[in-house]
């Protein structure tokens, strides 16, 4: 979580909102609105309110591959500032991972809250039969928490909720400054 705030608190002075909170206005928060945070590289998924403070810090499993969501199938997690624009409930759906295993039931655990990714339908944050796989590079594209974590979650944000992806990190160079520099460009 340190990088995550260093981070956060690297963002330019227009962050700062007044009342509302240091991140409201960029981030187009009402009043009150928690946002959340996924850093990849640390594998977990954080939900912060309007003036950068962490309320909850998962577990979270995140894409096999290196690197921001280019294409269907390159196994990559999206990277940038997205918003929640469907909560789902994904009991009863399967998945098949295409491992040999046939489809799995309960793949997405009991919630899963789609992103608005650009040219795909079908990125979110989910629960998961693999609990195991929490903490690793695991997944197609998605973030995957534990059910129990989806389901806390679930409860705390909604539709138009914003989600913020770090960046995997650089080949070299300071992991904060280089967040910084690649999620600025968006403000």
């Amino acid at each position: 979580m340190k990088m995550v705030l260093v981070f956060l608190l690297a963002l330019p002075p227009a962050f700062s909102a007044g009342a509302q909170g240091r991140f409201s206005r960029s981030l187009d928060l009402a009043e009150g609105d928690p946002f959340i945070v996924v850093d990849k590289q640390a594998s977990k998924l954080f939900l912060v309110d309007p003036v950068g403070a962490t309320l909850r810090e998962y577990g979270s499993s995140c894409a096999v591959n290196y690197g921001p969501k280019r294409s269907r199938g390159d196994h990559k997690t999206p990277e940038g500032i997205f918003k929640i624009t469907e909560v789902l409930n994904s009991r009863g759906l399967s998945h098949d991972f295409k491992d040999g295993n046939g489809p799995v039931p309960e793949a997405y655990g009991p919630w899963f809250l789609r992103l608005n990714v650009p040219g795909f339908v079908d990125i979110g944050i989910h629960g998961t039969p693999f609990p195991e796989s929490i903490g690793t590079r695991a997944t197609e594209g998605c973030i995957r928490l534990r059910n129990e974590d989806i389901t806390d979650l679930k409860q705390r944000v909604g539709v138009g909720t914003t989600v913020i992806i770090l960046p995997d990190p650089p080949a070299s160079g300071k992991y904060a400054i280089n967040c910084y520099k690649y999620i600025s460009k968006w403000f």
